[in-house]
Parts: structure tokens; sequence; C-alpha cells
């Protein structure tokens, strides 16, 4: 026996995303319904190679009997129905910033917290985190496992994607109309900089202390999920590309740790291939990870001007790990774990 699950914001990346995995992972679900805003109404979708989902209003669909709603339209959105459907019985897994906070809501990347998807019978939901911050903690959790991680710096170069197709649509034309030389200007509704040729460090709001929200959820959201001790600076960049984020990572652990170690840690951890060669093109770029479900990191050094200190470079498709496979991932773990049907 299947399950009836809903995916709010079907017509948006993560949404169209979190649809094909669900197809491609032959998710057992007996019925899948698409919801979006009133607007969107009508739309054909796909799901999988044969099957085609039309849209249905959100304001008006009863959740009643729904086992599962993945989750993606936006916050605002997200605090008017994410409680409206757990409410009604459903297990919502929500990748807004809504919830992610909420002591009463577990915040989970499958494979560094697993067991905490326990607390979503408190309220009903279980949060998925940020996009950056899933890609840093699941390459940091063997890690943190041999030698305890003490303290972080991460620098991302974050794709466009991760404004919604907006953003995408921006840098596109942009691009496009600095080879007919038109001004930037005319293209700029999503940024707050040109993006097209030039790298912003701003994403997100600013804060009181000067960091964007975006670098301070990877500061609370890394210790909700992996270790309340660690101390973590980022800095958040938005680079001209459209899909895939990279991060500079740099660690100092409290007990010795070596490259080699942390090399072999990594190859066994689930969830992330390391290509990590010291030669042209050792490596792998956002751009190569584009439609990849996999962590990758790359560059693994020791880093002498600390006791017990590592360098990486991870990539990884900001829609896929980043947003809808780890929403996936996460309701596939809750039905294992806690969902199970009779057959």
């Amino acid at each position: 026996m299947g399950y009836k699950v809903a995916v709010v914001g079907a017509t948006g990346n993560v949404g169209r995303e979190a649809l094909s995995i669900m197809a491609e992972r032959n998710f057992p679900a007996d019925e899948v319904i698409a919801l979006a805003s009133p607007r969107s109404v009508g739309t054909e979708i796909s799901y999988g190679e044969d099957e085609v989902l039309k849209v249905q209003n959100l304001e008006t669909f009863d959740f009643a009997g729904t086992d599962i709603v993945l989750s993606s339209p936006g916050a605002k959105v997200s605090a008017i129905y994410s409680p409206k459907a757990a409410k009604a019985g459903a297990v919502v897994i929500d990748n807004t910033s809504q919830f992610r906070m909420d002591p009463d809501v577990p915040l989970i990347i499958p494979e560094v917290n697993p067991d905490a998807i326990a607390g979503y019978s408190r309220r009903g939901i279980i949060a998925n985190p940020n996009c950056s911050t899933i890609q840093m903690l699941v390459a940091l959790k063997p890690l943190h496992d041999l030698a305890t991680i003490k303290r972080v710096v991460v620098s991302t170069y974050q794709s466009t994607s991760g404004a919604g197709k907006p953003g995408m649509d921006e840098l596109f034309n942009q691009t496009k109309g600095i080879f007919v030389n038109q001004p930037a200007q005319q293209h700029q509704d999503v940024f707050t900089k040109q993006i097209a040729f030039n790298a912003i460090p701003h994403i997100d709001v600013f804060m009181d202390d000067g960091s964007t929200k975006e670098e301070w959820k990877m500061v609370v959201e890394t210790k909700k999920i992996l270790d309340p001790k660690i101390k973590l600076s980022a800095t958040c960049v938005r680079i001209p590309s459209f899909i895939g984020h990279g991060e500079a990572i740099n660690l100092e652990f409290e007990n010795e740790i070596d490259e080699d170690q942390a090399r072999v840690a990594l190859e066994n951890a689930p969830g992330i291939i390391v290509v990590d060669h010291r030669e042209n093109g050792g490596y792998v770029t956002p751009q190569e990870c584009a439609g990849e479900d996999a962590v990758y990191v790359s560059r693994i050094r020791s880093d002498p001007t600390v006791d017990f200190g590592l360098s990486l470079w991870v990539v990884s498709d900001n829609l896929r790990k980043g947003a809808a496979l780890n929403t996936v991932q996460i309701a596939e773990e809750l039905i294992r774990l806690h969902l199970q049907k009779a057959a």
C-alpha cells in the first residue's frame, strides 16, 4: 500500500524537481497531487516519463486523507498551509525557512541526524535546512565524528537558482543584454547589484551585527543539526551561475586529524563523492554537479596555521541535494522509521 502525497509549490523550481526525483526514485505513492496558487491551477506538470499532473488550488484543497506533504511555496505561504495540513493529519516536510528554528520542529539532513525525525510528532512538521547548510553538513558530519569540529570558516559561492526562477532569468537577461550594449539596470529586479560577470557578497537581508540572514542561517542551523558548541563564521556570495553552490570551508578540530584520515572518512560517508586529484581539473565545480545527487568534496588539505586544521572545497546541486532531494530523502526516512503501512 502506498501513500497519498501532496506537493505544495509544484510549479516552482524546487517543486518540479521534487516531483522529478520522486518519480526517479520510485517513491511509494499511490496518489500524487500538485498544488500551487490559483493562477497556476490547470497547469500540467510531468511526473515521471508517462504521467502528467494537473495543478490544483492550494487555497481550497482539503488535506484530509493526505499522508505526506512536501512544501516549497515560500515562507509566508508555508506559515498558513503547513500547520493546516498537519492539523488535517498529514506529516509536512517544509522546505522554507518558516519552521527551521522552531524548537518543536526537527531540522533534518538524513545523512547527518535521521534519528531527530522522531520529533515530527510534536507539530506534524519537519523542516528542510537551507541549501548551503545541507551540503556543508553532509561533508562535515564524518569529520566531526572523527575529530570533533571546534570552528568553521566558510565562504559560499551560490548560484542564482537559489533566488528562484526570477534570479536565473535576471542572470540570463543581463548577460544577453551586455552583448547588445544594454545597461544591466534594465534587467535588475532580483539582485541588489549587477549579477552578470560579477559577484555579490549579499544574500538575504542584513542583520544588526552586519551579517546577512543567509549567513546567520548557516550558523544557527549548524548548531541545531550537528553540534551547538561549533563556532562558525560565514560569508555568503551570489555568483553568476545557474545551478550549483560551491563552498570553501576551513575547519579547526579539537583532536588530531590529518588529510589522509579525513579523505578516508569522507570516502566512506553516505551521500559524498570525493574527487581530489592534485592536478589540473582534479576537482569538481558547481557547473559539473548540476543534476547530480551527491555532495562532492575536493581540495582536501591540511591547514598549518592551526594545530588541527583542514581546508575543503565542497559543491552540490542546490536544487537537488540542497532542496528537493533532501526533502524526498526525509520523506523516505519518515516512512521507513515511522509510517510503515500494513500491506
